[in-house]
């Protein structure tokens, strides 16, 4: 009886298995002609043998339930047997996440957790500006803790026309929506109409409308520069996780970026003195948002390699690194940092501001060319230090059969040499 109750249990097991992992489609060479039929798609292309792949599988399977129940199908392209469909889509690394609709797809170069996925599938999925007509939307909306955009007033004018087309640019990037403007003055202090502001952190910022004294055509453009700007370096949380995959979105934004380097452990965790001097700089923004949010974005990084790639050499930690999006260049603080206060943190950016603290790195080739060798050279320590027999095997056998190719290659010249001075040798005796 036993026996039975746990076939019936494992039989169950499997079949909720087989079922949670075929939401994810397996497609093929055929899906070029399924996706001019229409239909919203969300593909991850990759490689078997990839082992970012493999990590990201889990993560893809649960993106598939998390979208089963709307309109966006998930899939997967195996590119080693459709190379064809990889070279359609002009897949060059693995694993490749696109978001498809008809003729058109984008590439998803994000933070590779299901939220973020899902986030971006849904923004793709819908209008690049949603119109919100309920109360009990907006509810829903504001009680998300999601960041958004929010144009307030008749849809209609410059500034309406200015933020659906930065909108339909930055729809990969943020969520944006319209609202009329007896819905939204109950829940915002609105001065002026129409407005756009963003809501973060259950707070809202507006944009500052650029004055109207100008020419219509330079009203306009100036209007389409300033609001591209501005919705670009407010599309991020006061003090967010900063990782390889989505630091170059923060480069973006052309701000000196200043870095917390902590580590975390497997499970996400931070050790306690790190995470003192984390908040420790964290309130400093908060406090000053005003002051520095202009110029600065603040972030922390949770593993110490991508910090040491910038500042090329292994930081101790915790650290505080800032550098500068436009230029590459990095700052680092005199005093220890752990020894620093937010009075000395507060110094330290006012400095870099007036251009009086020290600069380091940069872009020139020399600097490049040193990253890329330290780089190397990190790499090549941690996977010895991870699995040292693994690299005698990589590159101790290259070397060794190498080596007795050159071996055999030069000792045969000098026998065939030694060879012909005997036989010289015996013909004159």
């Amino acid at each position: 009886m036993l026996l039975k109750i746990f076939f019936c249990i494992t039989f169950y097991l499997v079949n909720i298995s087989t079922i949670n992992a075929s939401r994810v489609l397996e497609l093929s060479d055929k899906f070029s002609e399924v996706r001019r039929d229409g239909g919203l798609w969300f593909i991850m292309f990759y490689a078997p043998w990839c082992g970012h792949c493999k990590r990201l599988e889990p993560i893809w399977a649960q993106v598939a339930q998390s979208l089963y129940k709307s309109n966006v199908r998930v899939g997967r392209v195996d590119c080693t047997r459709f190379q064809n469909l990889a070279m359609e889509f002009g897949i060059q690394g693995y694993p490749t996440i696109k978001f498809i609709r008809g003729e058109v797809d984008v590439t998803y170069n994000g933070d590779r957790t299901r939220e973020e996925l899902v986030n971006f599938a849904l923004r793709m999925s819908g209008p690049p500006v949603q119109e919100i007509k309920t109360e009990t939307n907006m509810d829903l909306l504001k009680n998300s803790n999601s960041i958004f955009f929010m144009y307030v007033g008749k849809q209609s004018g410059p500034l309406w026309a200015t933020y659906n087309s930065v909108a339909e640019q930055f729809q990969p990037h943020g969520f944006f929506y319209s609202v009329s403007d007896d819905i939204a003055a109950k829940y915002f202090d609105l001065d002026d109409l129409p407005s756009v502001f963003v809501h973060k952190e259950s707070s809202h910022y507006f944009f500052n409308v650029v004055d109207a004294d100008q020419s219509e055509l330079e009203e306009a453009e100036s209007l389409n520069i300033t609001l591209h700007k501005w919705i670009n370096q407010e599309r991020f949380a006061t003090f967010p996780k900063i990782t390889r995959y989505n630091m170059h979105e923060f480069l973006r934004t052309e701000k000196y970026l200043v870095l917390v380097v902590v580590e975390e452990n497997q499970i996400n965790e931070i050790p306690p003195e790190m995470a003192e001097f984390k908040d420790m700089v964290e309130s400093v923004i908060r406090k000053k948002r005003d002051q520095f949010h202009k110029y600065f974005q603040f972030g922390w990084i949770g593993s110490p390699d991508l910090a040491n790639s910038i500042a090329m050499m292994a930081v101790p930690l915790p650290f505080l690194i800032v550098l500068n999006s436009s230029t590459y260049h990095h700052h680092i603080p005199e005093d220890d940092p752990s020894q620093m206060t937010p009075d000395s943190i507060h110094m330290f950016l006012e400095s870099i501001y007036n251009q009086s603290a020290p600069i380091y790195g940069g872009n020139s080739f020399p600097v490049r060319l040193y990253r890329s060798y330290f780089e190397a050279r990190a790499k090549l320590a941690e996977m010895w230090y991870g699995n040292p027999v693994l690299m005698v095997v990589l590159f101790g056998l290259p070397l060794g059969f190498l080596s007795l190719i050159l071996y055999s290659t030069c000792c045969s010249d000098i026998l065939d040499a030694e060879e012909e001075d005997y036989d010289d040798h015996e013909k004159k005796e």
